[in-house]
């Protein structure tokens, strides 16, 4: 399904990869207010949607916006609870990027109003189109898996310290996905030796995974947060075909242990 705010490959397994950083466009009205830094939008998960192009193979569903995370983040909630209360965080219409350095020239930051407009014109479509896939994989297979599938820098002091470890995997602390889904995942972690892992560390899964996932009702919703520099050159933000290949071996292995009935 194709639409301006996201688009939508249905499959037939019962797994739907959710990719809601990897848009880019931002609206000119929007573009002229930002500072030339943002307007590159250099916090994009750059090319997840292309890393994970496989998982089409596999049956599963994929649901990618159109839109730069700076016009607004579809893994925020609609009233921007913060997702690690005490530290550095970036908001539901950011006004900092990840460096800290702002996103809006002087004065040009969202109002409220805007906000609200916002969320009813980009978040909201999209939510409705995660949660009405679910909905179909659900019916059809009597339960669904949600993947979030997230990157970033490896390096970023303004929002972490030290180095992050190269696979991020989140599942709310357990409460997000089943205990056997998770030791599944953890398994295949745990066997190979290429990468080093953190479970429910930094990243714990964001509004997505904590809202949708529901394993008691037969939906489990899982977080990967990839560091850019296991599969692009984190400084150019250019695809690396060699690392890509490397690694991708390992996320066919997650979603296939995922898929495990």
């Amino acid at each position: 399904m194709d639409h301006d705010i996201f688009h939508l490959h249905r499959g037939d397994a019962p797994l739907l990869v959710s990719i809601p950083h990897n848009g880019t466009r931002v609206p000119e009205a929007i573009a002229a207010r930002l500072t030339p830094e943002a307007r590159q939008v250099p916090d994009t998960d750059w090319h997840v949607e292309r890393l994970y192009a496989f998982a089409r193979e596999l049956g599963a569903s994929i649901l990618v916006p159109v839109h730069s995370r700076y016009v607004i983040d579809l893994n925020r909630s609609e009233g921007d609870t913060s997702l690690y209360p005490g530290q550095n965080t970036t908001g539901l219409c950011p006004v900092r990027r990840f460096d800290g350095g702002p996103v809006y020239l002087p004065g040009q930051e969202p109002t409220p109003d805007e906000i609200a407009a916002r969320v009813e014109t980009w978040w909201r479509p999209y939510h409705d189109a995660l949660a009405g896939e679910l909905q179909r994989l659900h019916a059809a297979h009597g339960r669904a898996v949600l993947w979030e599938a997230h990157s970033i820098r490896g390096t970023l002091p303004w929002l972490f310290d030290g180095r992050l470890p190269d696979l991020n995997l989140g599942t709310a602390n357990g409460a997000s996905c089943s205990a056997t889904l998770q030791g599944r995942l953890d398994a295949v972690l745990a066997a190979q030796h290429d990468y080093d892992v953190a479970v429910n560390g930094r990243f714990k899964g964001g509004h997505i995974t904590r809202h949708y996932g529901r394993p008691q009702a037969g939906v489990d919703a899982v977080q990967l947060e990839i560091s850019q520099r296991c599969y692009m050159d984190e400084a150019t933000f250019e695809w690396d075909a060699a690392r890509a290949a490397r690694l991708q071996p390992l996320l066919r292995g997650l979603l296939s242990a995922a898929l495990h009935p």
